[in-house]
């Protein structure tokens, strides 16, 4: 039997030319017809709308609903309130990340939390609640003129600041939007009812905004420096090795995986994720080993084309014993060849001091 899930918006997509693909159990657009690097563009320089509808849904409500979050989760809910979005991750007892979430504190006594599309389950395992994903679509819509053109069909939609949450009645249908995204860039993910979504989506793209797949949205996370889960994150990788400490509440009195994290704090980690840029167009990819000197210390976790640099940019891991630092030389082992590249400060985009 096939258990691929389908976004309720996956007739629209079909209909604007998107190709579909396989991503975390659902079938999802990775681009439309001008393609990855073109809607990329779009989003650095207007706005793009994502269907990130495959995202979970967990909903804990109730006057315990803190308290589980509180222990379970690695960040400290007492630095927000009410009506605010937070980045938090479940760990293993190993200190290891089994996901990277966004918590939308939607009221007094109700949250919803925002796992990977293939950790649904094992965060529902963990925290209880109820999967609410299939009684919604998301929208993200991303980029410098998001809230601009939104709010030609919605000043409400477009007013809720980055990280705020607010519940909103919005063309006689019931939305949750949050000041959130994965591009680096500003932006709005809103949470419509399945009955409402292309509704919501025709809006959007009358608007004035193009719509694009994962596929840019995964080179715009990169460009961003943004860890994504599987390649940065994983069970096998816990957040001090991914220099997230901000998202750790060392305050807190518990949450899971505490003890294998104040251990890694104390004798530190033995690697580091890094930003790379590489030499001419050719992407570096996942799995690439990384030298210095013709010694391996490390390897890439997510590589590809910058379209706003116009290089090669990799995060990875490596050593922290070698004690290399921003601007040293580094070569990416492609298909037995080394490519020249260097170390440089995350993000990628926009570019910093390096």
């Amino acid at each position: 039997m096939d258990e691929t899930r389908h976004s309720p918006l996956e007739q629209a997509h079909l209909a604007l030319g998107a190709k579909l693909v396989p991503f975390g159990g659902w079938d999802m657009p990775i681009s439309y017809g001008e393609g990855t690097l073109a809607e990329h563009k779009a989003c650095r320089n207007s706005a793009v709308v994502f269907d990130v509808s495959h995202l979970g849904t967990v909903r804990l409500s109730g006057e315990s609903a803190f308290s589980t979050l509180q222990q379970t989760l690695t960040n400290d809910l007492r630095r927000i309130q009410p009506g605010r979005a937070q980045y938090t991750h479940l760990l293993n007892e190993q200190g290891g990340v089994v996901d990277d979430i966004i918590v939308w504190w939607v009221n007094e006594t109700r949250f919803d939390v925002m796992p990977n599309a293939s950790n649904t389950t094992s965060a529902r395992a963990a925290l209880g609640g109820t999967d609410v994903t299939s009684e919604r679509a998301v929208l993200a819509v991303q980029g410098p003129m998001a809230r601009t053109l939104v709010a030609t069909f919605s000043p409400e939609i477009a007013a809720i600041g980055r990280f705020a949450v607010a519940e909103l009645v919005v063309d006689g249908a019931q939305v949750v939007v949050a000041g959130t995204g994965y591009t680096g860039e500003d932006g709005l993910e809103i949470a419509v009812p399945v009955d409402a979504a292309e509704r919501f989506f025709q809006k959007i793209l009358e608007s004035g905004v193009t719509p694009a797949g994962l596929g840019a949205r995964d080179t715009l996370r990169l460009e961003a420096g943004l860890p994504l889960h599987g390649h940065e994150l994983s069970p096998h990788i816990t957040p001090l090795e991914a220099n997230l400490n901000w998202v750790i509440g060392w305050n807190k009195e518990t949450f899971i995986g505490r003890a294998a994290l104040e251990a890694e704090r104390r004798d530190g980690s033995v690697r580091r994720l890094v930003g790379i840029v590489t030499e001419g167009r050719q992407p570096p990819r996942e799995g690439a080993v990384l030298e210095r000197e013709g010694s391996v210390i490390g390897e890439v976790t997510s590589g590809n084309f910058s379209p706003m640099l116009g290089s090669g940019i990799a995060m990875g891991f490596i050593n922290t014993s070698e004690g290399l630092v921003a601007g040293d030389a580094v070569d990416v082992i492609v298909r037995g060849r080394a490519l020249p590249g260097r170390l440089v400060q995350l993000p990628f985009w926009p570019i910093k001091e390096r």
